[in-house]
Protein backbone atom coordinates (compact mmCIF):
# COMPACT_ATOMS: atom_id res chain seq x y z
CA UNK A 1 0.00 0.00 0.00
CA UNK A 2 3.10 2.82 0.55
CA UNK A 3 4.48 1.98 -2.74
CA UNK A 4 1.02 3.19 -4.27
CA UNK A 5 0.69 6.25 -2.76
CA UNK A 6 4.59 6.82 -3.19
CA UNK A 7 4.17 5.99 -6.93
CA UNK A 8 1.04 8.70 -6.74
CA UNK A 9 3.29 10.85 -5.30
CA UNK A 10 5.70 10.82 -7.47
CA UNK A 11 2.97 10.88 -10.88
CA UNK A 12 1.29 13.52 -9.11
CA UNK A 13 4.78 15.75 -8.74
CA UNK A 14 5.90 14.86 -12.76
CA UNK A 15 2.06 15.56 -13.90
CA UNK A 16 2.60 18.98 -11.79
CA UNK A 17 6.34 19.36 -13.39
CA UNK A 18 4.54 19.04 -16.99
CA UNK A 19 2.10 21.84 -16.26
CA UNK A 20 4.91 24.53 -15.34
CA UNK A 21 6.54 23.60 -18.02
CA UNK A 22 3.38 24.13 -20.77
CA UNK A 23 2.32 27.36 -19.03
CA UNK A 24 6.01 28.85 -19.37
CA UNK A 25 6.20 27.74 -22.89
CA UNK A 26 2.63 28.87 -23.52
CA UNK A 27 3.10 31.98 -22.14
CA UNK A 28 6.74 32.37 -23.74
CA UNK A 29 4.85 31.50 -27.07
CA UNK A 30 1.46 34.11 -26.00
CA UNK A 31 4.65 36.73 -25.89
CA UNK A 32 6.02 35.74 -29.02
CA UNK A 33 3.02 36.58 -30.82
CA UNK A 34 2.21 39.78 -29.21
CA UNK A 35 5.08 40.90 -28.94
CA UNK A 36 5.88 43.21 -26.29
CA UNK A 37 4.71 47.03 -25.66
CA UNK A 38 7.21 49.17 -23.82
CA UNK A 39 6.98 53.05 -23.54
CA UNK A 40 10.50 55.26 -23.62
CA UNK A 41 11.46 58.82 -23.30
CA UNK A 42 14.32 61.26 -24.00
CA UNK A 43 14.80 64.65 -22.94
CA UNK A 44 17.89 67.59 -23.67
CA UNK A 45 18.33 70.78 -21.94
CA UNK A 46 18.18 73.48 -24.63
CA UNK A 47 19.02 77.89 -24.17
CA UNK A 48 16.78 79.94 -26.43
CA UNK A 49 18.40 81.70 -28.93
CA UNK A 50 15.71 84.49 -29.51
CA UNK A 51 13.23 86.60 -27.32
CA UNK A 52 10.04 88.63 -27.75
CA UNK A 53 9.18 91.38 -25.04
CA UNK A 54 5.82 93.16 -25.80
CA UNK A 55 4.74 96.55 -23.34
CA UNK A 56 2.55 99.12 -23.59
CA UNK A 57 2.69 103.00 -22.90
CA UNK A 58 -0.48 103.80 -21.28
CA UNK A 59 -2.30 106.86 -20.27
CA UNK A 60 -5.42 108.18 -18.85
CA UNK A 61 -6.77 111.89 -19.81
CA UNK A 62 -9.85 114.10 -20.05
CA UNK A 63 -10.13 113.43 -23.83
CA UNK A 64 -8.94 111.56 -26.50
CA UNK A 65 -6.66 114.29 -28.46
CA UNK A 66 -5.02 114.86 -25.02
CA UNK A 67 -4.40 110.90 -24.63
CA UNK A 68 -3.34 110.58 -28.10
CA UNK A 69 -0.73 113.78 -27.74
CA UNK A 70 0.92 113.15 -24.52
CA UNK A 71 2.06 109.12 -25.59
CA UNK A 72 3.35 110.61 -29.09
CA UNK A 73 6.10 112.43 -26.69
CA UNK A 74 6.45 109.69 -24.48
CA UNK A 75 6.96 106.99 -27.61
CA UNK A 76 10.42 108.79 -28.67
CA UNK A 77 11.73 108.79 -25.31
CA UNK A 78 10.96 104.83 -25.00
CA UNK A 79 12.30 103.90 -28.46
CA UNK A 80 15.38 106.02 -27.32
CA UNK A 81 16.13 104.50 -24.06
CA UNK A 82 15.77 100.91 -26.05
CA UNK A 83 18.42 101.68 -28.75
CA UNK A 84 20.60 102.84 -25.71
CA UNK A 85 20.50 99.34 -24.77
CA UNK A 86 21.57 98.49 -28.44
CA UNK A 87 18.34 97.62 -29.93
CA UNK A 88 18.01 99.07 -33.63
CA UNK A 89 14.90 99.89 -35.75
CA UNK A 90 14.07 96.44 -36.98
CA UNK A 91 13.98 95.61 -33.44
CA UNK A 92 11.46 97.85 -32.46
CA UNK A 93 7.68 97.95 -33.98
CA UNK A 94 5.20 100.25 -33.12
CA UNK A 95 2.28 98.86 -33.26
CA UNK A 96 -1.52 100.58 -33.51
CA UNK A 97 -2.55 102.03 -30.48
CA UNK A 98 -6.09 101.18 -29.23
CA UNK A 99 -8.13 102.89 -26.43
CA UNK A 100 -11.93 103.55 -24.49
CA UNK A 101 -13.96 105.52 -23.11
CA UNK A 102 -14.74 105.51 -19.14
CA UNK A 103 -18.22 107.31 -18.34
CA UNK A 104 -19.04 108.91 -14.92
CA UNK A 105 -21.05 107.28 -12.56
CA UNK A 106 -24.40 109.27 -10.76
CA UNK A 107 -25.37 109.25 -7.62
CA UNK A 108 -27.41 105.93 -7.29
CA UNK A 109 -24.47 103.97 -9.30
CA UNK A 110 -25.95 104.01 -12.32
CA UNK A 111 -23.65 104.76 -15.87
CA UNK A 112 -24.24 108.25 -17.74
CA UNK A 113 -23.04 109.23 -21.25
CA UNK A 114 -21.17 111.71 -19.66
CA UNK A 115 -16.94 110.73 -20.38
CA UNK A 116 -15.18 110.90 -17.08
CA UNK A 117 -11.77 110.27 -19.31
CA UNK A 118 -10.03 108.29 -22.04
CA UNK A 119 -7.33 105.55 -21.67
CA UNK A 120 -5.36 105.02 -24.33
CA UNK A 121 -2.63 101.86 -24.94
CA UNK A 122 0.22 102.05 -27.43
CA UNK A 123 1.66 98.82 -27.92
CA UNK A 124 5.21 98.49 -28.38
CA UNK A 125 6.83 95.28 -29.20
CA UNK A 126 10.86 94.38 -29.37
CA UNK A 127 12.63 91.21 -30.56
CA UNK A 128 15.94 90.03 -30.55
CA UNK A 129 18.62 86.97 -30.68
CA UNK A 130 20.07 88.54 -27.47
CA UNK A 131 17.70 86.87 -24.90
CA UNK A 132 19.78 88.42 -21.64
CA UNK A 133 19.55 91.97 -23.38
CA UNK A 134 15.59 91.32 -23.49
CA UNK A 135 15.52 89.89 -20.10
CA UNK A 136 17.48 93.08 -18.71
CA UNK A 137 14.63 95.31 -20.50
CA UNK A 138 11.65 93.45 -19.16
CA UNK A 139 13.00 94.46 -15.59
CA UNK A 140 14.21 97.85 -15.97
CA UNK A 141 11.81 99.55 -18.45
CA UNK A 142 9.35 99.68 -15.27
CA UNK A 143 11.56 102.38 -14.00
CA UNK A 144 10.10 104.64 -16.95
CA UNK A 145 7.43 105.50 -13.72
CA UNK A 146 9.81 107.74 -11.96
CA UNK A 147 9.81 109.83 -15.47
CA UNK A 148 5.84 110.14 -15.54
CA UNK A 149 6.09 107.56 -18.45
CA UNK A 150 3.35 104.43 -17.32
CA UNK A 151 4.17 101.01 -18.71
CA UNK A 152 1.68 97.87 -18.61
CA UNK A 153 4.56 94.98 -19.27
CA UNK A 154 3.82 91.92 -20.54
CA UNK A 155 6.06 88.64 -19.37
CA UNK A 156 8.84 88.25 -22.18
CA UNK A 157 8.63 85.45 -24.24
CA UNK A 158 11.56 82.93 -25.22
CA UNK A 159 11.68 80.90 -28.75
CA UNK A 160 14.70 78.27 -29.34
CA UNK A 161 14.51 77.94 -33.25
CA UNK A 162 16.29 74.63 -33.66
CA UNK A 163 13.38 72.69 -32.25
CA UNK A 164 13.00 70.11 -35.07
CA UNK A 165 15.94 68.98 -35.22
CA UNK A 166 16.31 68.37 -31.24
CA UNK A 167 12.80 66.59 -31.63
CA UNK A 168 14.15 63.95 -34.45
CA UNK A 169 17.05 62.94 -32.27
CA UNK A 170 14.81 63.18 -29.23
CA UNK A 171 12.28 60.56 -31.07
CA UNK A 172 15.36 58.46 -31.75
CA UNK A 173 16.60 58.51 -28.30
CA UNK A 174 13.20 57.33 -26.90
CA UNK A 175 13.10 54.71 -29.05
CA UNK A 176 16.21 53.49 -28.27
CA UNK A 177 15.29 53.86 -24.12
CA UNK A 178 11.96 51.84 -25.21
CA UNK A 179 14.40 49.04 -26.34
CA UNK A 180 16.52 48.99 -23.33
CA UNK A 181 13.68 48.93 -21.03
CA UNK A 182 11.72 45.72 -23.18
CA UNK A 183 15.15 44.04 -23.46
CA UNK A 184 15.64 44.84 -19.13
CA UNK A 185 12.24 42.92 -18.89
CA UNK A 186 13.07 40.44 -21.50
CA UNK A 187 16.15 39.16 -19.83
CA UNK A 188 14.47 36.80 -16.85
CA UNK A 189 12.95 34.98 -19.58
CA UNK A 190 15.93 34.49 -21.55
CA UNK A 191 14.15 36.75 -24.63
CA UNK A 192 15.12 39.67 -26.65
CA UNK A 193 13.86 41.97 -28.36
CA UNK A 194 12.91 41.90 -32.19
CA UNK A 195 12.18 43.89 -35.16
CA UNK A 196 9.80 47.21 -34.18
CA UNK A 197 5.88 46.26 -34.73
CA UNK A 198 4.41 49.82 -34.24
CA UNK A 199 5.53 53.04 -32.80
CA UNK A 200 3.17 56.05 -31.04
CA UNK A 201 5.35 58.95 -30.64
CA UNK A 202 3.42 60.93 -27.46
CA UNK A 203 3.26 64.49 -27.67
CA UNK A 204 6.65 66.59 -26.84
CA UNK A 205 6.58 68.62 -23.06
CA UNK A 206 8.58 71.95 -23.23
CA UNK A 207 8.91 72.54 -19.65
CA UNK A 208 10.75 75.11 -17.65
CA UNK A 209 14.07 72.86 -16.49
CA UNK A 210 13.11 71.89 -12.99
CA UNK A 211 9.35 71.67 -14.03
CA UNK A 212 7.69 68.17 -13.60
CA UNK A 213 4.60 69.10 -15.29
CA UNK A 214 3.01 67.23 -17.99
CA UNK A 215 -0.05 67.55 -20.47
CA UNK A 216 -2.00 65.40 -22.77
CA UNK A 217 -1.83 68.26 -25.47
CA UNK A 218 1.80 68.90 -24.84
CA UNK A 219 3.04 72.01 -23.04
CA UNK A 220 5.36 74.78 -25.04
CA UNK A 221 6.94 77.06 -22.23
CA UNK A 222 7.90 80.34 -23.73
CA UNK A 223 8.55 81.88 -20.17
CA UNK A 224 12.15 80.74 -19.03
CA UNK A 225 15.51 81.06 -21.21
CA UNK A 226 16.92 77.66 -19.96
CA UNK A 227 14.41 74.69 -21.37
CA UNK A 228 14.09 71.13 -21.01
CA UNK A 229 12.98 69.25 -24.56
CA UNK A 230 10.73 65.29 -23.44
CA UNK A 231 10.03 63.20 -26.09
CA UNK A 232 7.67 59.65 -25.17
CA UNK A 233 7.79 57.23 -27.67
CA UNK A 234 5.27 53.86 -27.16
CA UNK A 235 7.10 50.74 -28.68
CA UNK A 236 6.08 47.44 -29.36
CA UNK A 237 8.52 45.02 -30.57
CA UNK A 238 8.48 41.33 -31.44
CA UNK A 239 10.29 39.17 -29.31
CA UNK A 240 12.59 36.14 -30.77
Amino acid sequence: MGKIEKYQLVLMAAILALGIVWAAKSATANLRTEGISVTGSAYEIVQSDSARFEFSITTRQPNRITAYNLVQKQIPQVVEYLKNKGFTDDDIQIKTSNGYNTYRYNANGTSTNEIAYYNLNQPIVVKSNDVEKIKEVAVDIQNFISKGIEINAMEPEYFYSKLSDVKVKLLQDATTDAQQRADAMLKATRNKTGNIQSVRMGVFQITPVDSTSVSDMGINDTSTIEKKVTAVANVTFKIK
